[in-house]
């Protein structure tokens, strides 16, 4: 995904996100056996664009980690696994067209267009729950989820959380926000 809101890294931030990364990773391996850093670290330094959206991911508090790894194509799947939805995107609705619909108190933001401008991937409902079953996340928050057309065509999109020991997928209307909603994001590498 190109992203006209990119901007290189310093030496030293790139330093550093690495390091937060490489940490991350080995504190919680249960999230990718059998994968190597090395391999992770050698495909981050080839693509600078990737890891500025992963310092965009860190920055607005989703704590991305390595969470797959696709053989055909030879890419590292990252999600935000921060234990409740990243404060750094709360109080937006989930699209544009949502956001323009409100009569009042108009959110600064929208999930879709925050997503794009960050080159990252709203979580799809299917990836949310991947994402549950490496450890529970969003259990006093929520996170909106990709929504599919048919759903969005009518007025709403979905969202989802960890209550009472299961994922629940709800609907709301798209333009609706909340203090203690966000998204979650996903990138390949």
């Amino acid at each position: 995904m190109t992203n006209k809101n990119y901007k290189d890294l310093s030496p030293e931030q790139s330093e550093k996100l690495l390091s937060v990364l490489k940490d991350r990773f080995d504190k919680n391996m249960n999230r990718h056996a059998g994968l190597e850093w090395s391999k992770v670290l050698a495909r981050l330094q080839a693509d600078a664009h990737k890891l500025w959206s992963l310092s965009e991911m860190e920055r607005t508090g989703g704590e991305p980690d390595v969470v797959g790894y696709d053989a055909k194509t030879g890419e590292y799947l990252f999600f935000d696994c921060s234990p409740e939805s990243p404060k750094g995107r709360t109080n937006v609705c989930y699209d544009r067209l949502g956001q323009e619909s409100r009569k009042e108190h108009k959110p600064e933001n929208n999930a879709l267009d925050m997503a794009a401008e960050m080159g990252i991937e709203i979580l799809t409902e299917d990836q949310y729950r991947d994402l549950q079953k490496l450890g529970n996340v969003d259990t006093k928050t929520s996170s909106w989820l990709s929504t599919p057309p048919e759903i969005r065509k009518l007025g709403g999109a979905i969202f989802a959380d960890y209550r009472y020991g299961k994922v629940f997928v709800y609907h709301n209307s798209a333009p609706s926000y909340y203090s203690v909603r966000a998204f979650r994001g996903s990138l390949k590498v």
